[in-house]
């Protein structure tokens, strides 16, 4: 084993100091999931012209995505509570790796489906990842600095965003004019031939990142990382199981408050991010898929920016205020982009990603912090994780709407929701964090 660490573990699982190589590495998992991520976006606009499918159709593919992350987060919690987070990092990598593979059998097969099928698996991978990664993250140092570890953590997953549509536009997309206009005075069998050859280029990212994934397991096989379980584990942890940690979770009114807003959160942020580049090619006739490409490396470039703005104003101002002021101008941003009709919105797009920043993260380790029997943190993690289900629903109601009132940027107006979802949800956290520094307060000056 390489890269021991000296870090003294607390009783709760929390570790006396950062480990710094070991967090930078499972802060560098993070980016792997978000190219993946990405690259969903790149599938969309190509998969709609190949199968010829609606908006409805298309947001199927995040529907695949993310119901992988759905379906498997709790048998993961579960083999990571019976090992370790390193086991369930390297099951995720070796899974991701193989749900990739599974993209050339897809592209011979040439249906829907069967691309479908390979998201699903490249999700199951994935889902490990993140149930071990985001929790494991947040364990990784001292307790009260648990959030702020999650939300630098967070910060590298747009570098792996950019990374993915960078694949996409130069190695999916082609030059020239839009596949809708290149394929209308096609032949069927030109059509045919032409598809084949489309969906032959989604291949091509998916190899650069198996030869990555490769890599980073070896690093993390190699490398030693503390438990960070609570002292104990082994006897009486075991006597939490399944049923009971989800009626402990059923009865914890906050995790259940924290749980819908980051359905709500995910399925927002993926929705907008699916349909940035068909905005961009409905607003500007003048540009190509591989143009329109270009909004979605600003959006995730904000998107990092955001995150790196909220980690400064998080570690000086109240988190829940900061959280306020990036949805209330996140839902102001929304309504000019369903509003306005010409290229701006576009870039009103772009700023909303910039202020997705430090959602996800804040409102994972505001939510995980009300688990307060820490016997049932890894369930209530990848319950948590399963809230990534909200990217395989949203974008499927966004796109009815936008089928159903023939007007994408219309359909924005489920997102406006979603933001203002999360804005109250941080306007209650606030006003209860205030009652309770009142309340402290109040007992401190009886106590004089």
């Amino acid at each position: 084993m390489l890269f021991k660490t000296s870090a003294v573990q607390q009783p709760d699982g929390y570790l006396s100091r950062i480990p710094w190589f070991q967090f930078l590495l499972i802060s560098l998992c993070f980016p792997l999931w978000g190219a993946a991520a990405s690259l969903n976006d790149i599938l969309i606009t190509q998969f709609k012209s190949v199968f010829t499918l609606s908006d409805l159709a298309t947001a199927f593919v995040q529907s695949a995505f993310y119901g992988g992350y759905f379906v498997i987060a709790i048998p993961a919690s579960r083999i990571i509570r019976r090992f370790t987070y390193k086991t369930g990092i390297l099951i995720g990598l070796g899974v991701y790796i193989v749900g990739c593979a599974a993209f050339f059998p897809a592209s011979h097969m040439a249906t829907y489906s069967m691309f479908l099928v390979a998201l699903f698996a490249i999700a199951i991978g994935l889902s490990f990842l993140e149930t071990a990664g985001n929790t494991y993250s947040t364990m990784l140092g001292p307790k009260p600095t648990s959030t702020l570890r999650l939300n630098i953590s967070q910060t590298f997953t747009p570098l792996g965003s950019i990374l993915g549509i960078l694949l996409g536009k130069y190695l999916v997309f082609t030059d020239g004019d839009t596949l809708d206009a290149q394929m209308a005075g096609m032949t069927m069998e030109e059509k045919t031939a032409f598809s084949a050859e489309m969906l032959q280029r989604t291949l091509l990212p998916y190899r650069y990142i198996i030869m990555i994934l490769v890599v980073v397991f070896i690093v993390v096989a190699l490398t030693k990382f503390p438990h960070c379980k609570p002292l104990g584990d082994r006897t009486h942890l075991a006597t939490a199981r399944v049923g009971e940690t989800l009626a402990y979770l059923a009865r914890n009114k906050e995790f259940l408050r924290g749980i819908f807003a980051q359905f709500m959160y995910v399925g927002m942020q993926t929705a907008v991010w699916s349909f940035t580049i068909r905005l961009a090619l409905n607003l500007d006739d003048s540009i190509n898929e591989r143009d329109a490409t270009n909004y979605m490396v600003f959006a995730f470039a904000a998107f990092f920016l955001g995150k790196v703005v909220a980690n400064f104003l998080i570690a000086r101002f109240d988190v829940n205020a900061v959280l306020m002021g990036f949805a209330a101008l996140g839902s102001l941003a929304l309504v000019y982009v369903m509003l306005v009709p010409n290229i701006t919105a576009v870039w009103a797009a772009v700023l909303v990603s910039g202020l997705f920043g430090p959602c996800w993260a804040t409102i994972f380790g505001r939510t995980l912090d009300t688990i307060t029997d820490k016997r049932h943190q890894e369930t209530g993690g990848a319950v948590l994780v399963m809230a990534i289900v909200g990217g395989a629903v949203i974008p499927v109601v966004q796109g009815l709407v936008s089928d159903a009132s023939g007007s994408l940027q219309f359909s924005f107006i489920v997102s406006v929701v979603c933001f203002l979802v999360v804005l109250l949800h941080f306007g209650r956290l606030r006003r209860i964090t205030g009652r309770t520094i009142s309340t402290e307060k109040e007992a401190e000056y009886v106590s004089h």
